[in-house]
């Protein structure tokens, strides 16, 4: 079992608390689309919007179906889910480039943010056959221990189930929600059934050796999951069929995405965290 201490947790948290004051400059978790009173934008009317909210003064005087679209004037329900696998344990010699940590990092200013936003925020987290999930809550306490358990998750030898995620994060969230679901999604996951409810954004954790990995010659490589050793040549060839293999799965990850106005972005370990989620908002 790997453990981290506690002083670069709490360093994680102040840096997190810095960071939020940056995000909300200018920037509101709140600016998502609803039913509501304040007016938000006119746009062209795409394919699935709700015909009620087309504008017939203005699509008479465009010629082209026009919607109105208002900011949610209710209270906000934030969900941030953590998908925890042994994969996120990549860059460890490094904390500041460990994939677990950089989770951490940005589940804790979404938190942050939606706490002095003055949400309601709802953190689940999956790491095996276990799940942690947290009230809907103000309280700066539940949030803190949600990201400690993010934090200390034992992640070697465990196995994360995708094809059951959707259909229980769905169960835990009964009002419409803007939920980021956070993972390195090195498998594919089908989230469909959430974006017919929820608003969703994916945030891929990556590390950029892992997208661009080094020639190694013969090495031993361990699985995480299964704790399994291989003994192998990690040569030119072997890069390029792996190369492949994880464009091909991220391209068809994020073509699903796209299909169901999923939002997504990629955050490196060695990427600023606020400057990626801005464009988000």
């Amino acid at each position: 079992m790997i453990h981290q201490s506690d002083s670069y947790f709490r360093a994680l948290q102040l840096k997190a608390k810095s960071q939020v004051h940056t995000l909300l400059s200018g920037n509101n978790l709140s600016n998502i689309h609803g039913e509501g009173y304040d007016f938000s934008e006119l746009r062209e009317y795409r394919v699935g919007d709700d015909i009620r909210k087309i504008n017939w003064t203005i699509t008479a005087k465009m010629g082209k179906p026009y919607v109105k679209e208002f900011h949610a004037n209710r209270e906000l329900s934030v969900g941030v889910i953590a998908l925890l696998t042994p994969s996120l344990y990549f860059g460890f010699k490094d904390k500041k480039r460990l994939k677990l940590n950089t989770l951490t990092n940005i589940a804790m200013v979404l938190g942050y943010a939606t706490l002095y936003n003055s949400d309601l925020f709802r953190g689940v987290s999956y790491c095996d056959d276990s799940t942690y999930v947290t009230s809907p809550t103000k309280q700066l306490y539940t949030l803190n221990q949600f990201f400690k358990n993010i934090y200390d998750a034992p992640l070697l030898g465990t196995h994360l189930d995708y094809r059951q995620l959707s259909k229980d994060i769905f169960t835990k969230f009964h009002r419409p929600s803007l939920l980021f679901i956070l993972g390195d999604f090195l498998e594919e996951i089908d989230i469909s059934l959430l974006a017919q409810k929820h608003e969703v954004v994916v945030i891929f954790v990556r590390h950029r050796d892992e997208e661009n990995p080094k020639r190694l010659g013969e090495v031993t490589l361990q699985d995480p999951s299964s704790m399994r050793q291989l003994e192998t040549f990690f040569g030119i060839k072997s890069l390029q069929s792996y190369s492949a293999r994880l464009k091909e799965s991220d391209r068809r990850l994020k073509e699903h995405f796209s299909s169901y106005g999923i939002r997504y972005i990629t955050i490196y370990t060695d990427e600023e965290i606020v400057s990626k989620l801005i464009r988000l908002f």
